[in-house]
Protein backbone atom coordinates (compact mmCIF):
# COMPACT_ATOMS: atom_id res chain seq x y z
CA UNK A 1 0.00 0.00 0.00
CA UNK A 2 2.47 2.44 0.94
CA UNK A 3 4.05 2.22 -3.02
CA UNK A 4 0.58 2.63 -4.38
CA UNK A 5 0.36 6.05 -1.85
CA UNK A 6 3.57 6.83 -2.87
CA UNK A 7 3.00 6.62 -6.84
CA UNK A 8 -0.65 8.48 -6.24
CA UNK A 9 1.73 11.01 -4.90
CA UNK A 10 3.85 11.42 -7.47
CA UNK A 11 1.23 11.49 -10.25
CA UNK A 12 0.20 14.89 -8.25
CA UNK A 13 3.17 16.78 -8.84
CA UNK A 14 4.02 17.78 -5.82
CA UNK A 15 6.37 20.41 -5.80
CA UNK A 16 9.20 19.47 -2.77
CA UNK A 17 8.73 20.98 0.46
CA UNK A 18 6.34 20.73 2.95
CA UNK A 19 3.07 18.56 2.48
CA UNK A 20 -0.03 19.56 4.90
CA UNK A 21 -2.51 16.66 5.80
CA UNK A 22 -5.92 17.98 7.09
CA UNK A 23 -6.77 15.06 9.23
CA UNK A 24 -9.87 15.08 10.91
CA UNK A 25 -9.91 12.09 12.87
CA UNK A 26 -12.20 9.47 11.03
CA UNK A 27 -11.04 6.41 9.76
CA UNK A 28 -10.13 7.75 6.37
CA UNK A 29 -8.01 10.75 7.40
CA UNK A 30 -5.73 8.62 10.31
CA UNK A 31 -5.61 6.21 7.10
CA UNK A 32 -3.81 8.97 5.19
CA UNK A 33 -1.71 10.08 8.31
CA UNK A 34 -0.29 6.72 8.95
CA UNK A 35 0.29 6.13 5.22
CA UNK A 36 2.26 9.42 4.78
CA UNK A 37 4.22 8.99 7.69
CA UNK A 38 5.34 5.46 6.71
CA UNK A 39 6.30 6.71 3.01
CA UNK A 40 7.46 10.19 3.53
CA UNK A 41 10.16 12.07 5.55
CA UNK A 42 8.49 13.42 8.87
CA UNK A 43 10.07 16.71 8.28
CA UNK A 44 8.57 17.49 4.98
CA UNK A 45 5.11 16.94 7.35
CA UNK A 46 2.93 19.01 8.73
CA UNK A 47 -0.99 18.68 9.89
CA UNK A 48 -3.99 20.43 10.39
CA UNK A 49 -7.22 19.77 12.41
CA UNK A 50 -10.52 22.10 12.23
CA UNK A 51 -12.79 21.88 15.25
CA UNK A 52 -15.55 23.47 13.53
CA UNK A 53 -17.03 24.23 16.87
CA UNK A 54 -20.85 22.02 16.18
CA UNK A 55 -20.26 19.16 18.42
CA UNK A 56 -19.26 18.86 21.38
CA UNK A 57 -17.06 15.86 20.95
CA UNK A 58 -14.99 17.85 18.31
CA UNK A 59 -12.33 19.40 20.81
CA UNK A 60 -11.81 15.74 22.02
CA UNK A 61 -11.76 14.77 18.46
CA UNK A 62 -8.87 17.31 17.40
CA UNK A 63 -7.06 16.25 20.62
CA UNK A 64 -7.31 12.59 19.72
CA UNK A 65 -5.65 13.52 16.18
CA UNK A 66 -2.79 16.02 18.14
CA UNK A 67 -1.83 12.72 20.34
CA UNK A 68 -1.43 10.55 17.10
CA UNK A 69 0.64 13.18 15.06
CA UNK A 70 3.05 13.56 19.16
CA UNK A 71 3.52 9.83 18.58
CA UNK A 72 4.52 9.96 15.22
CA UNK A 73 6.75 13.10 15.54
CA UNK A 74 4.89 15.37 13.30
CA UNK A 75 3.75 19.09 13.75
CA UNK A 76 -0.14 19.46 14.53
CA UNK A 77 -2.13 22.41 14.58
CA UNK A 78 -5.59 22.36 16.35
CA UNK A 79 -7.70 25.38 14.21
CA UNK A 80 -10.89 26.68 15.67
CA UNK A 81 -13.43 27.85 13.31
CA UNK A 82 -16.37 29.86 13.09
CA UNK A 83 -19.44 28.25 11.21
CA UNK A 84 -21.21 30.53 9.38
CA UNK A 85 -25.59 30.29 9.77
CA UNK A 86 -26.94 28.72 6.48
CA UNK A 87 -26.90 25.04 5.07
CA UNK A 88 -24.19 23.91 7.87
CA UNK A 89 -21.98 21.50 5.56
CA UNK A 90 -21.97 24.41 2.83
CA UNK A 91 -20.91 26.96 5.43
CA UNK A 92 -18.45 24.81 7.44
CA UNK A 93 -16.79 23.65 4.37
CA UNK A 94 -16.30 27.09 3.55
CA UNK A 95 -14.83 27.88 6.73
CA UNK A 96 -12.57 24.58 6.73
CA UNK A 97 -10.75 25.32 3.76
CA UNK A 98 -10.52 29.18 4.46
CA UNK A 99 -8.36 28.37 7.69
CA UNK A 100 -6.30 25.83 6.07
CA UNK A 101 -5.63 28.08 3.35
CA UNK A 102 -4.63 30.15 6.05
CA UNK A 103 -2.51 28.17 7.78
CA UNK A 104 -0.59 26.29 5.10
CA UNK A 105 0.55 29.91 4.06
CA UNK A 106 1.44 31.17 7.32
CA UNK A 107 3.47 27.98 7.23
CA UNK A 108 4.87 27.61 3.92
CA UNK A 109 3.01 24.48 2.82
CA UNK A 110 2.08 24.56 -1.11
CA UNK A 111 -0.13 21.36 -0.97
CA UNK A 112 -2.68 19.85 1.85
CA UNK A 113 -3.84 16.82 1.24
CA UNK A 114 -7.36 15.55 2.01
CA UNK A 115 -8.59 11.93 2.52
CA UNK A 116 -11.01 11.81 -0.29
CA UNK A 117 -11.40 8.08 -1.26
CA UNK A 118 -12.59 5.82 -4.47
CA UNK A 119 -16.18 5.50 -2.87
CA UNK A 120 -16.26 9.24 -2.13
CA UNK A 121 -15.67 9.72 -5.70
CA UNK A 122 -18.27 7.05 -6.92
CA UNK A 123 -20.50 8.61 -4.99
CA UNK A 124 -20.07 12.13 -6.22
CA UNK A 125 -20.21 11.00 -10.11
CA UNK A 126 -23.70 9.61 -9.37
CA UNK A 127 -24.72 12.33 -7.44
CA UNK A 128 -24.20 14.94 -10.70
CA UNK A 129 -25.29 11.80 -12.85
CA UNK A 130 -28.31 12.17 -10.92
CA UNK A 131 -28.83 16.28 -11.38
CA UNK A 132 -27.73 15.95 -14.88
CA UNK A 133 -24.28 17.81 -14.31
CA UNK A 134 -21.95 18.49 -17.44
CA UNK A 135 -17.92 17.33 -17.72
CA UNK A 136 -16.76 19.75 -15.33
CA UNK A 137 -19.04 18.32 -12.45
CA UNK A 138 -18.92 14.85 -13.98
CA UNK A 139 -14.60 14.76 -13.30
CA UNK A 140 -15.73 14.47 -9.73
CA UNK A 141 -13.70 15.17 -6.76
CA UNK A 142 -10.27 16.76 -8.52
CA UNK A 143 -7.07 15.00 -7.60
CA UNK A 144 -5.72 18.44 -7.52
CA UNK A 145 -7.23 21.48 -7.36
CA UNK A 146 -7.42 25.20 -6.30
CA UNK A 147 -10.44 26.16 -3.77
CA UNK A 148 -11.70 29.52 -3.90
CA UNK A 149 -10.99 30.83 -0.84
CA UNK A 150 -7.72 28.58 0.03
CA UNK A 151 -4.59 29.71 -0.57
CA UNK A 152 -3.21 26.25 -1.23
CA UNK A 153 -3.47 23.58 -4.23
CA UNK A 154 -5.53 20.62 -2.61
CA UNK A 155 -4.46 17.16 -3.11
CA UNK A 156 -6.10 14.19 -3.25
CA UNK A 157 -3.83 10.88 -2.97
CA UNK A 158 -6.33 8.25 -1.79
CA UNK A 159 -8.41 9.02 -4.64
CA UNK A 160 -7.42 5.40 -5.60
CA UNK A 161 -8.08 3.79 -2.18
CA UNK A 162 -11.28 2.15 -1.14
CA UNK A 163 -12.94 3.12 2.20
CA UNK A 164 -12.63 -0.52 3.78
CA UNK A 165 -9.00 -0.38 2.83
CA UNK A 166 -8.22 3.00 4.50
CA UNK A 167 -10.65 1.26 7.51
CA UNK A 168 -8.57 -1.85 7.79
CA UNK A 169 -5.01 0.06 8.31
CA UNK A 170 -6.28 1.86 11.00
CA UNK A 171 -7.86 -0.68 12.76
CA UNK A 172 -4.36 -2.83 12.22
CA UNK A 173 -2.69 0.08 13.76
CA UNK A 174 -2.81 1.30 17.44
CA UNK A 175 -4.19 4.43 16.62
CA UNK A 176 -7.84 5.34 17.50
CA UNK A 177 -10.06 7.01 15.19
CA UNK A 178 -13.27 8.59 15.59
CA UNK A 179 -16.77 7.83 13.41
CA UNK A 180 -18.81 11.42 12.46
CA UNK A 181 -21.95 11.01 13.55
CA UNK A 182 -22.96 12.79 9.94
CA UNK A 183 -22.35 10.46 8.38
CA UNK A 184 -25.35 8.24 9.10
CA UNK A 185 -27.56 11.44 8.84
CA UNK A 186 -30.28 11.05 5.74
CA UNK A 187 -30.99 14.11 5.52
CA UNK A 188 -27.98 14.79 3.36
CA UNK A 189 -27.63 13.93 -0.06
CA UNK A 190 -24.24 11.75 0.08
CA UNK A 191 -25.46 9.37 2.87
CA UNK A 192 -28.96 8.82 0.76
CA UNK A 193 -26.54 8.05 -2.11
CA UNK A 194 -24.23 5.78 -0.31
CA UNK A 195 -26.86 3.27 0.93
CA UNK A 196 -27.94 3.12 -2.13
CA UNK A 197 -24.67 2.31 -3.09
CA UNK A 198 -24.05 -0.24 -0.80
CA UNK A 199 -27.38 -1.68 -1.60
CA UNK A 200 -26.35 -1.95 -5.34
CA UNK A 201 -23.64 -4.80 -5.45
CA UNK A 202 -23.49 -4.81 -9.41
CA UNK A 203 -21.90 -1.46 -9.04
CA UNK A 204 -18.35 -1.27 -8.87
CA UNK A 205 -17.38 2.25 -7.07
CA UNK A 206 -13.94 1.58 -8.20
CA UNK A 207 -14.65 1.39 -11.64
CA UNK A 208 -16.60 4.59 -11.22
CA UNK A 209 -13.52 6.36 -9.75
CA UNK A 210 -11.45 5.20 -12.92
CA UNK A 211 -13.79 6.80 -15.41
CA UNK A 212 -14.67 10.33 -13.21
CA UNK A 213 -10.43 10.14 -13.25
CA UNK A 214 -10.77 9.63 -17.19
CA UNK A 215 -13.38 12.36 -17.12
CA UNK A 216 -10.56 14.88 -15.12
CA UNK A 217 -8.20 14.36 -17.69
CA UNK A 218 -10.52 14.77 -20.35
CA UNK A 219 -11.88 18.10 -18.73
CA UNK A 220 -8.53 19.42 -18.04
CA UNK A 221 -7.57 18.64 -22.01
CA UNK A 222 -10.58 21.44 -23.15
CA UNK A 223 -9.04 23.61 -20.78
CA UNK A 224 -6.10 23.85 -22.05
CA UNK A 225 -7.17 24.18 -25.45
CA UNK A 226 -8.93 27.13 -24.22
CA UNK A 227 -6.55 28.75 -22.50
CA UNK A 228 -4.07 28.85 -25.54
CA UNK A 229 -6.81 30.25 -27.54
CA UNK A 230 -7.39 32.66 -25.39
CA UNK A 231 -3.56 33.54 -25.18
CA UNK A 232 -3.09 33.69 -28.93
CA UNK A 233 -6.40 35.54 -29.68
CA UNK A 234 -8.39 37.64 -26.29
CA UNK A 235 -8.33 41.23 -26.34
CA UNK A 236 -8.58 42.79 -23.32
CA UNK A 237 -9.79 46.34 -23.01
CA UNK A 238 -10.87 48.57 -19.99
CA UNK A 239 -14.74 47.75 -20.63
CA UNK A 240 -14.79 44.84 -23.36
CA UNK A 241 -13.40 41.88 -23.83
CA UNK A 242 -13.22 39.95 -27.47
CA UNK A 243 -12.33 36.13 -27.99
CA UNK A 244 -12.65 34.38 -31.31
CA UNK A 245 -15.50 31.89 -31.99
CA UNK A 246 -14.26 28.63 -32.78
CA UNK A 247 -16.06 25.62 -34.40
CA UNK A 248 -15.72 24.11 -30.94
CA UNK A 249 -18.60 24.66 -27.77
CA UNK A 250 -17.13 23.98 -25.63
CA UNK A 251 -14.01 26.13 -26.24
CA UNK A 252 -16.54 29.24 -26.89
CA UNK A 253 -18.16 28.39 -23.63
CA UNK A 254 -14.59 28.68 -21.65
CA UNK A 255 -13.54 31.27 -23.85
CA UNK A 256 -17.52 33.37 -23.35
CA UNK A 257 -16.89 32.83 -19.51
CA UNK A 258 -13.62 33.57 -18.56
CA UNK A 259 -14.17 37.15 -20.10
CA UNK A 260 -17.07 37.42 -18.31
CA UNK A 261 -15.26 36.64 -15.42
CA UNK A 262 -12.73 39.12 -16.08
CA UNK A 263 -14.89 42.08 -16.19
CA UNK A 264 -16.19 40.94 -12.39
CA UNK A 265 -19.33 38.80 -13.63
CA UNK A 266 -20.33 35.10 -11.87
CA UNK A 267 -21.65 32.88 -13.64
CA UNK A 268 -21.11 29.26 -14.24
CA UNK A 269 -19.51 27.22 -17.64
CA UNK A 270 -23.48 25.77 -17.65
CA UNK A 271 -25.14 28.89 -18.09
CA UNK A 272 -22.90 29.57 -20.50
CA UNK A 273 -23.10 26.77 -22.49
CA UNK A 274 -27.04 27.36 -22.11
CA UNK A 275 -26.77 30.63 -24.08
CA UNK A 276 -24.70 28.93 -26.56
CA UNK A 277 -27.01 26.16 -27.51
CA UNK A 278 -29.97 28.21 -27.74
CA UNK A 279 -28.34 29.87 -30.98
CA UNK A 280 -29.18 33.60 -29.50
CA UNK A 281 -26.33 36.35 -31.00
CA UNK A 282 -26.82 38.83 -28.25
CA UNK A 283 -28.16 38.93 -24.39
CA UNK A 284 -27.38 40.35 -21.30
CA UNK A 285 -26.15 37.58 -18.54
CA UNK A 286 -24.99 38.17 -14.87
CA UNK A 287 -24.71 42.09 -16.37
CA UNK A 288 -22.55 41.58 -19.35
CA UNK A 289 -23.76 42.15 -22.75
CA UNK A 290 -22.60 39.30 -24.92
CA UNK A 291 -22.59 39.38 -28.70
CA UNK A 292 -21.25 36.95 -31.02
CA UNK A 293 -20.69 39.42 -34.45
CA UNK A 294 -17.42 39.23 -36.97
CA UNK A 295 -16.61 35.69 -36.12
CA UNK A 296 -15.79 36.92 -32.32
CA UNK A 297 -17.61 37.02 -28.93
CA UNK A 298 -17.94 40.89 -27.71
CA UNK A 299 -18.82 40.64 -23.96
CA UNK A 300 -18.59 44.38 -21.83
CA UNK A 301 -20.37 45.78 -19.16
CA UNK A 302 -23.97 46.16 -19.35
CA UNK A 303 -24.74 49.77 -19.13
CA UNK A 304 -26.69 51.48 -16.89
CA UNK A 305 -30.50 51.47 -17.50
CA UNK A 306 -31.65 55.39 -17.69
CA UNK A 307 -34.82 56.50 -15.18
CA UNK A 308 -37.75 56.75 -16.07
Amino acid sequence: MIDRFLGDLNRLRLDEGTLGLAVSGGADSMAMLLLAAEALDHEGLAVATVNHGLRPEAAQECALVADACRKLGIDCDILQITVAEGNTQEQARIARYAALGEWARASGIGAIATAHHADDQAETLLMRLNRGSGLGGLAGIRSRTRIEGCDADIVRPLLGFRRDELRAIVEGSDFDFVDDPSNLDERYDRVRMRKALAQADWLDAAALARSAAHLEEVERTLQSLADMTWERSAQLGDDEVCVPYTNLLDTNARLVRRAMLTLGATITLGEIMDFLKAGRRRANIAGILVECRDESYFCSKEPPRRGT
